[in-house]
């Protein structure tokens, strides 16, 4: 029995509606996925074969031969670590994209031409209707987000040297663990609340994209809040490597933080004298350190849970209400 004769209802109509959207979504992840593991592979074979050379990277060996071999060796990683990159920044657009679709093609397409009747009349609830419409897409994409962020994630291990990718950049926080995931089913929820409060393909479309975008551009902006930093302070500073900063500034006797702007145009000679006249002793830095990866991670992706909650039980509610 065939995948599609095997699926009841209105999941067999979705899938049989969207057969060639699901494959082409289908045939790209797959494409990614043994994209991202032959980078995986290729950009470990060149470190073996580099380190093998015992060449050194900074040239100080004065060998010629060597330093067109770790000039090879630097090209070569940095074109892997810039398709990572690409990878990591395509998969961003994600949650947007399956938005739209959902609050356009899926939804409101079926509420704007009358198509819903057919099947409201052939012993399909609303209710059913529109949970069909949610849990197909669910269940794929999250299949399909979490293996391909798997292997994203295994191919930022291989590409980080010589050219470290830090753990809070955004296309590497966004796409490396259950963030994705989050967003995802945000992005479904929302979309399907948009469907059904325009009932307009294009119109829902078009907020649908903005809403989501919206949140995203407003969790990257709020991220780093979203867990208590740890803080280091002093007359000196002690910057770490593979840090997120988060905050720095002065502190006085008292312990009062003040800005980094405070004597920061004055000059060098007269810095002093300014510290002084503001009660400077010393300095603080908020930061997350790379153990906060997951526990900003979690948060993010609880909240992102619960909001997706909060859309698809309004929807369900606005659907009931408008259908009786």
């Amino acid at each position: 029995m065939s995948t599609l004769t095997a699926l009841r209802g209105p999941a067999r109509v979705v899938v049989r509606q969207h057969r060639w959207t699901l494959w082409i979504a289908g045939g790209l992840a797959l494409l990614t996925v043994a994209g991202l593991i032959a980078l995986a592979l290729r950009s470990a074979h060149v470190a073996e074969v580099f380190a093998a050379s015992e060449c050194r990277t900074d040239g100080a060996d004065g060998n010629r031969e060597c330093m067109q071999v770790a000039r090879n060796y630097l090209d070569s990683m940095f074109t892997y670590r810039r398709l990572f990159e690409d990878v990591a920044l395509a998969l961003m657009a994600l949650p947007v994209l399956l938005s739209g679709f959902v609050a356009g093609p899926l939804i409101a397409r079926e509420l704007e031409t009358g198509t819903f009747k057919l099947s409201w009349t052939q012993s399909v609830s609303p209710a059913r209707w529109l949970a069909a419409r949610l849990a197909v897409p669910a269940v794929l994409l999250l299949a399909g987000t979490g293996v391909v962020s798997a292997s994203l994630y295994q191919a930022r291990s291989h590409t980080e040297s010589p050219y470290p990718s830090e753990w809070h950049a955004m296309h590497v926080f966004s796409t490396t663990g259950t963030v994705l995931a989050g967003h995802v089913l945000f992005a479904l929820c929302v979309g399907a609340l948009i469907g059904i409060l325009v009932r307009r393909t294009l119109l829902a479309l078009a907020l649908s994209v903005l809403v989501t975008g919206a949140v995203g551009v407003a969790f990257a902006g709020l991220r780093a809040h979203l867990w208590p930093p740890s803080t280091v302070s002093g007359t000196s500073l002690d910057v770490r490597e593979n840090i997120w900063w988060v905050e720095t500034g002065h502190l006085t006797g008292t312990g009062e933080r003040l800005s980094q702007d405070v004597c920061a145009d004055v000059s060098e000679s007269a810095r002093a004298r300014c510290f002084a006249d503001n009660g400077i002793t010393g300095h603080y830095l908020d930061y997350h350190p790379a153990s906060h990866f997951w526990p900003l991670q979690l948060v993010e992706t609880g909240i992102l849970l619960a909001l997706a909650a909060v859309a698809v039980t309004v929807a369900f509610r606005l659907l009931r209400r408008r259908t009786g």
